[in-house]
């Protein structure tokens, strides 16, 4: 099963758990602000994705194989709500849209499902580029790795994938999977199928991952579906936002 990091209720647990699903290049460690945030009156699971932090390694990086992942956790915990952010996001939908009796809720976070043309096989070039070699602190591998990605906020979600305590330092990644699998990972295998619960698709208003033409798509598979927007926000919406982001999360699992 994939590695899972728990948050417990602070309050009275009278909610049902919400698992979340973290996307490319990522871990259940980025989302432990939010997850704090969230597990007032539920527990709150952050997982790690095949391939990803402590999850075990496989040889394939599908959105059918990671809703199975997903479906096992969540089997384990009972009905669950779930949320998604980016790969997370479309593999959130997949498997609401196959093994729906799982979940009760489900947030979308700045994705949709449809194929998508920006390949991420350049940063993988850039963490397989680093020098390892002799690095023991997260600020000199942040000087490297600046020699090969320009984006401050992006070195810093990079490097937190960064194993320094191993000898020598290592990549949390797949890379070598995940470079394989990229066409399925920004694409979509066109599912069918509806998913009836309540959902609520949440993005960044300066991102350009959703589309208005995206929404007659989403309707169709999510017919009980709200659109909500976090103004100022970008695709990283979570980190950019998060308390915006966690209070209208919650509203929505609340409701």
């Amino acid at each position: 099963m994939l590695n899972t990091i728990l948050h417990p209720a602070l309050q009275d647990n009278d909610h049902p758990p919400l698992v979340i699903a973290h996307g490319l290049f990522g871990s259940g460690r980025n989302w432990g602000a939010i997850a704090r945030m969230l597990a007032t009156r539920r527990d709150v699971v952050a997982v790690d994705m095949r391939n990803h932090g402590s999850s075990f390694r496989a040889n394939s990086q599908s959105y059918a194989d990671m809703a199975g992942d997903l479906a096992e956790v969540l089997a384990s915990l009972g009905q669950a709500d779930l949320l998604g952010h980016s790969m997370g996001g479309k593999a959130a939908m997949q498997l609401a849209l196959t093994q729906g009796h799982l979940l009760r809720r489900l947030v979308v976070a700045d994705i949709a499902p449809v194929a998508y043309a920006h390949d991420q096989t350049g940063h993988i070039t850039a963490m397989r580029s680093l020098d390892l070699q002799g690095l023991s602190t997260r600020s000199e591998a942040d000087s490297r790795l600046a020699l090969l990605v320009e984006d401050p906020a992006l070195r810093a979600f990079f490097l937190q994938s960064l194993d320094l305590k191993a000898s020598p330092p290592m990549w949390r990644l797949n890379l070598d999977v995940l470079e394989a699998a990229m066409p399925q990972i920004i694409g979509w295998p066109d599912t069918k199928g509806c998913f009836e619960g309540p959902t609520l698709f949440l993005t960044g208003s300066q991102s350009t991952y959703v589309k208005p033409e995206n929404r007659v798509t989403i309707r169709a598979l999510f017919p009980h579906v709200r659109f909500a927007k976090l103004l100022g926000a970008g695709h990283w919406l979570h980190a950019e936002k998060p308390k915006a982001f966690a209070e209208t999360v919650a509203l929505f699992l609340d409701a």
